[in-house]
């Protein structure tokens, strides 16, 4: 059974950075693609970064240039690193194994990242 554990939120004032981690167990970690979604109140969770197995990356429009996703399958952790962040980013934020119709297993319980004006 596939647990994905994130963790990393917090408050921060705009203009400041969190590191996310999302710590994964259940699958063979290392051959999948892995991403980072967003959910903001009233809104649809948003995938916001992604990365291969063979660590490509791609990033949504709105985090490009702030936000980076790297990963370290030793640890079969998935980071995000945010930069530069902007009350507009708030939101909780989950990781999830990627798949050709998207998510691939079930939600973990996200981390809540929060950011003042």
């Amino acid at each position: 059974q596939v647990q994905l554990v994130e963790s990393g939120g917090g408050l921060v004032q705009a203009g400041g950075s969190l590191r996310l981690s999302c710590a994964a167990s259940g699958m063979i970690f290392r051959l999948n693609s892995m991403g980072w979604y967003r959910q903001a109140p009233g809104k649809q969770r948003e995938l916001v970064a992604a990365i291969t197995s063979s660590r490509s990356t791609n990033y949504a429009d709105s985090v490009q240039g702030r936000f980076t996703i790297s990963r370290d399958n030793a640890k079969n952790t998935v980071y995000l690193q945010m930069n530069s962040l902007k009350p507009e980013d708030t939101a909780v934020y989950y990781c999830n194994a990627l798949g050709p119709r998207g998510p691939q297993s079930s939600w973990g319980q996200g981390t809540q990242v929060t950011v003042s004006s």
